[in-house]
């Protein structure tokens, strides 16, 4: 048990600082060619915060253990708005972006219930409900081009240096890429044989230690954003993330998986509590689009609870 807790830690390490080095390498390298900012923002970027969950998910469903790719990506977005928002907002004040209010968060909790909806109607995720999912995730990136037609700004572009040759960021990227994939290659293993030795379920082990796992880059990138005053950066992240789990993640995991994703009936508990746990999030704004901080400390509360309630 104890060598399986270590290599899933080995695995999150991977995963957390292959994406890290995947990321910069080919975002430094789009910038050498000329690739527009823009379309690396876009791109690159925003694929970085959700490297883990896809990796995870996509190993998951190869592996026959397609509990953990849903439980991963439902799990990370109930870990995402009450842990992370919660913890980011006890610490320092949140505030929204009036589009991250009106259009984002309700955009999520409507792919929430498209999701929902999807693996309830054939109680699994076929190749066509990933495409499905694909096509909200390219009209989510036609927003996204949009709002940086309208001056926002693309963040954590990477700045290029003298010391930024080709092969280095080529290697990088291989380098990036290898720990990805065997990072996600020994969690999923180690996670399996720990719920097994346990009695847990794989959907038990997704929803926590998995989800958990794959949330770290979100949760480090949310409280160093809320410690500097980038409160919008923060809140951004997070919701964003939400939207790439659901569309991107479990969206090329449904295209490419050998077989569809069985969705056991307990997804649907959790993808309500997902969703709960969106509106929780929207009732603590105030008039001003701040996270109140007993509200946040509240979310933390609710995130405990919802623990002890699963497990």
């Amino acid at each position: 048990m104890i060598l399986q807790l270590a290599l899933l830690l080995i695995g999150f390490v991977l995963l957390i600082k292959g994406a890290d080095i995947l990321v910069e390498g080919a975002s430094k390298l789009a910038s050498l060619l000329h690739v527009p900012e823009i379309v690396i923002g876009l791109t690159i970027i925003a694929f970085g915060t959700s490297a883990p969950e896809a990796a995870v998910s996509i190993t998951s469903a190869y592996k026959d253990s397609a509990s953990i790719a849903i439980g991963n990506v439902i799990g990370s977005n109930i870990c995402n708005v009450l842990l992370v928002l919660g913890t980011s907002g006890a610490i320092g004040t949140l505030s929204l972006k009036k589009t991250t209010y009106m259009i984002e968060i309700p955009f999520v909790m409507i792919m929430t219930v498209v999701l929902l909806i999807l693996g309830y109607i054939n109680h699994s995720l076929s190749r066509v409900d990933g495409i499905i999912l694909w096509i909200f995730f390219l009209i989510f990136l036609c927003y996204l081009y949009i709002l940086t037609q309208n001056n926002e700004i693309i963040e954590d572009i990477p700045i290029i240096d003298e010391n930024d040759h080709i092969w280095k960021l080529i290697l990088m990227i291989i380098l990036g890429m290898i720990c990805v994939i065997w990072g996600s290659d020994v969690s999923v293993k180690s996670a399996s044989i720990i719920a097994e030795k346990l009695g847990m379920s794989e959907r038990l082990i997704g929803l926590t230690i998995v989800a958990f796992g794959t949330s770290l880059p979100e949760l480090v990138t949310c409280i160093s954003a809320s410690l500097k005053g980038q409160n919008d950066l923060a809140i951004g992240n997070i919701i964003g993330s939400c939207i790439f789990n659901i569309l991107f993640v479990l969206g090329t995991t449904a295209i490419v998986s050998p077989n569809s994703i069985a969705f056991e009936k307990s997804f649907l508990i959790d993808g309500m509590i997902s969703l709960a746990s969106l509106i929780i999030f929207v009732l603590f704004i105030n008039k001003n689009l701040e996270l109140r901080r007993i509200g946040a400390i509240l979310m933390l509360l609710f995130y405990m609870g919802y623990l002890v309630f699963i497990l």
